[in-house]
């Protein structure tokens, strides 16, 4: 059974939250302050956080981050519900590795599908299952990527790189994020590395036309667009 935790202090949203998800089977646990949901996680961590920005005492940020910096919660799903929508918050909800990011006022049928979303993906990289986007296939088991039954050469970096977007396709991520995925949090390796690591992945996605699928997105990093066609080279 999935468990659900909760972290918000207003009493209508909560009920709400618990609804919506227990009308979808989910076992839910709730907690009102970022102290008391750390000590409900460290005791038995669920399989994923719904997390208000605004919380009374530390942040849902704050929680966040911390999270984020323990090897047990390191991979915690986080969906941040707020009502901060400013740009940059988004930015820097992301930024502390947030899995998503759902606005107030939302609708039940939104925060389903967001959840699904996010359980889906962790589900495929538990499972080992391999992605597929159009005739591009990757598979994580024998660290092979095919387009079109033809072999890709990717270096252990770069097929790092497109496995994790490929799992996670249309969300944006932080040169941070990815310097934590690929090379690890204990790297002393600087950010704009990523962006040599982008380039050398998109030289070999051209060798079939994909390398647009692979975005940059001004100010905020790079994101997997399965949809995107080349009729523009996209650029580092």
């Amino acid at each position: 059974m999935t468990t659900i935790l909760i972290v918000e202090d207003e009493p209508a949203i909560v009920e709400l939250l618990r609804v919506t998800m227990e009308t979808e089977r989910y076992t839910v646990r709730e907690a009102g302050n970022a102290e008391t949901a750390w000590r409900m996680i460290e005791e038995t961590p669920p399989d994923l956080l719904l997390l208000d920005w605004m919380l009374p005492g530390q942040s849902g940020l704050a929680l966040a981050k911390r999270l984020r910096q323990q090897t047990r919660t390191k991979a915690l799903p986080i969906i941040m519900v707020t009502a901060r929508t400013e740009e940059a918050d988004k930015v820097a909800g992301l930024e502390t590795w947030v899995d998503d990011y759902i606005t107030k006022p939302f609708s039940p049928r939104e925060l389903k599908a967001r959840v699904k979303a996010v359980l889906r993906r962790l589900t495929a990289e538990a499972s080992e299952a391999p992605l597929q986007a159009g005739l591009l296939m990757l598979d994580p088991v024998s660290h092979r990527v095919h387009y079109d039954g033809k072999p890709l050469m990717l270096g252990p970096l770069e097929f790092r790189l497109l496995h994790f977007l490929m799992a996670r396709p249309d969300r944006v991520f932080t040169r941070a994020k990815l310097l934590d995925t690929v090379w690890g949090d204990d790297a002393d390796i600087e950010e704009r590395t990523v962006d040599v690591l982008v380039r050398r992945l998109r030289r070999a996605l051209a060798t079939h036309h994909l390398d647009a699928k692979l975005e940059t997105v001004r100010g905020s990093g790079y994101r997997w667009n399965p949809e995107r066609q080349n009729d523009a080279t996209a650029s580092s």
